[in-house]
């Protein structure tokens, strides 16, 4: 057989073989993003009484496929997406999958991940540096506090630091957990079956309204006040972060890292601390446990710092993302 003869013969099959193959690559790109990120957002040219979309954000670019639009059957919030349990999650990794109706990063304004959940709960002295640079024992139960739903913030918003109320703001960079259903009396093996995702959070705390000499003792206006918890960009669902327990915090003062440990050093695990709450409280889809802060606050260095308006807080957590919010 010829030359000619031979290509006539092998092109079709070389044309059909690439034909597949940009087919596959097509079909592949189409394919579940390599991370789960759940965000709520605001589309910037959004009009109406309820702009709020609920989203999954793709890894790569940072586009979001918009899931209250691809079927207006979703909830467009996370915590009622929750509640709706694992069959509107399998229909949301179908949604992911089509890749319809992507909306650019850029054209968006990405709000708290979690809004208006049940409660935030909040553990104590759980990090073993922690502990340690303020010369306290670890505890051997965990010690929580709360802060209000209303505190929540976005991952970009404002921190306002009320001249009038506090003179000492300080910065703790968290590993927070969302709760995904409704959890109680769990068994620490049992206990990451409650768990959907994380995401970060950023403690703020009104220092001085944690001495003994204000309001009893109580921590509630220290962790409580407006805007005291900036929360994202987004909500990992937990079998997309390898291990929680072996993440890197990070927390930056304009520029300056402040911050900077493993969460192997968590006292009390999650499955622990899931199961211990869950003792004491029902937890419900949504709720936002906050799992402790390393080492490096401003209350504990010498001298003691504190910020203030103008400064920018940068909170970052190794698998999730960064967040960064301005005080005022």
């Amino acid at each position: 057989m010829s030359s000619t003869s031979l290509n006539k013969l092998l092109l079709p099959l070389i044309f059909s073989s690439r034909l597949t193959l940009t087919i596959s690559s097509r079909q592949f790109s189409k394919s579940l993003p390599s991370t789960m990120r759940f965000v709520q957002f605001k589309p910037l040219n959004g009009n109406g009484s309820n702009p709020q979309r609920l989203g999954v954000q793709l890894e790569r670019n940072g586009d979001i496929i918009n899931l209250s639009t691809v079927d207006p059957s979703m909830p467009n919030n996370l915590v009622q997406f929750l509640e709706g349990g694992t069959e509107l999650i399998e229909k949301a990794k179908r949604l992911v999958s089509q890749c319809k109706s992507m909306i650019k990063l850029s054209e968006v304004e990405l709000l708290p991940p979690v809004t208006r959940p049940d409660k935030i709960l909040c553990i104590a002295l759980n990090y073993k540096d922690h502990c340690d640079e303020q010369n306290k024992t670890y505890p051997e139960t965990p010690f929580f506090f709360n802060k209000f739903p209303s505190t929540i913030v976005g991952p970009f918003s404002e921190v306002t630091c009320p001249a009038n109320v506090t003179r000492y703001l300080d910065w703790e960079v968290e590993l927070a957990v969302i709760i995904g259903k409704r959890t109680k009396n769990v068994k620490p093996h049992e206990a990451m079956d409650a768990v959907f995702g994380y995401t970060i959070a950023q403690d703020i705390s009104a220092r001085d309204w944690q001495k003994p000499t204000r309001n009893g003792g109580q921590w509630l206006f220290a962790k409580s006040l407006d805007t005291f918890c900036p929360l994202g960009p987004s909500v990992v669902m937990k079998e997309y972060l390898q291990d929680p327990h072996d993440v890197t915090l990070t927390c930056r003062v304009n520029g300056q890292t402040k911050q900077n440990a493993s969460s192997s050093n968590m006292l009390h695990k999650i499955p622990n601390i899931v199961s211990y709450l869950s003792e004491m409280i029902t937890l419900l889809p949504g709720d936002v446990i906050l799992t402790g802060t390393p080492a490096g606050v401003g209350v504990f260095r010498k001298p003691i710092e504190s910020l203030k308006p103008g400064d920018v807080v940068e909170s970052e957590i190794s698998g999730i993302g960064k967040i960064q919010n301005k005080i005022v």
